[in-house]
């Protein structure tokens, strides 16, 4: 498939996703979900590898610790966040990882001493961060806000993941071994964080079984699309396709969960989008292109 059309099926599979994950929320724990949506990624990239004839061992196993600590932590948060939003809320706040990724590339370059920063560049940081205001406030009930502080914060962590993962492509690491050791840290913290929190549940019903799976499946298949559309096509043109991602979310909140967004709201995601695709933009001018490349770990 071309690299647009991979990045539409890609981000319809995400918002897909994410429906099930908030249907699974009634039922199961955010890190329970994150567990078996990991035992689901680990042996589809095991299957994988082993058809490829891909070994599994890494020579760089601490980038592969950092990375899934931080994608897992992202994935775990953003889960949480779904439960209690509306998914194309929950959705644009995760999105905000292009925009933390613009303030942390303003932040090296002010340690670094250059000798000038991109003014475009904060000003898409601002719009980013205006955006979040305007969806926050209006649309969060007082109950929600835990759960709109931890989407914001699952976006900066995703921001950092992205970046373990353009170290890891750097080290020669192939994408189903990244994908393969991040979902084995996602079975590892989420057993550990349930166990902890005794947040296990012992009897499952078909139907919740069946979230389970559906939540690996189609997250592991948009991963895969996501990453080949990366490495063929153009970063832009990806990047602008992903943020439909928010747009199937928005359909699927008012078809299946009766949700309903201000106007501010609204213009509050128009705002992230704009300032996630002139961050990408601007980002893209200056990286090498075998920097850009990045996985959706969502």
């Amino acid at each position: 498939m071309p690299a647009p059309l991979l990045m539409i099926a890609a981000s319809f599979l995400f918002a897909s996703m994410g429906v099930c994950v908030k249907l699974a929320t009634e039922f199961y724990s955010a890190s329970e979900i994150v567990m078996y949506r990991g035992l689901v990624g680990v042996a589809l990239m095991a299957l994988l590898a082993r058809h490829q004839g891909l070994s599994l061992a890494t020579p760089v196993p601490a980038m592969h610790f950092w990375r899934s600590a931080s994608g897992v932590l992202a994935l775990s948060l953003w889960f949480y966040a779904i439960g209690g939003l509306p998914l194309a809320t929950a959705m644009t706040l995760n999105y905000m990882s292009s925009v933390w990724m613009a303030l942390f590339l303003i932040g090296g370059a002010i340690m670094l001493g250059s000798a000038r920063v991109d003014g475009r560049l904060v000003g898409a940081v601002l719009l980013g961060f205006l955006g979040v205001i305007f969806i926050l406030r209006p649309t969060l009930e007082q109950q929600q806000l835990w759960h709109g502080l931890a989407g914001l914060l699952s976006g900066m962590l995703a921001a950092m993941a992205y970046l373990q993962v353009t170290a890891l492509g750097r080290a020669g690491e192939p994408e189903i071994r990244i994908v393969f050791y991040f979902s084995l840290g996602g079975v590892l913290a989420g057993a550990l964080i349930s166990s902890l929190s005794s947040n296990w549940h012992a009897h499952h019903s078909l139907g919740g079984m069946g979230l389970l799976l559906a939540v690996g499946l189609l997250a592991s298949t948009a991963q895969l699309m996501m990453t080949r559309a990366y490495g063929t096509g153009s970063t832009l043109v990806n990047a602008s396709l992903q943020y439909l991602g928010i747009v199937f979310s928005f359909i699927y909140g008012v078809a299946v969960f009766q949700d309903r967004l201000s106007w501010s709201a609204l213009l509050g995601m128009g705002m992230i989008v704009g300032a996630g695709l002139a961050a990408t933009a601007l980002r893209n001018r200056s990286t090498p292109k075998d920097s850009q490349q990045s996985l959706r770990e969502s």
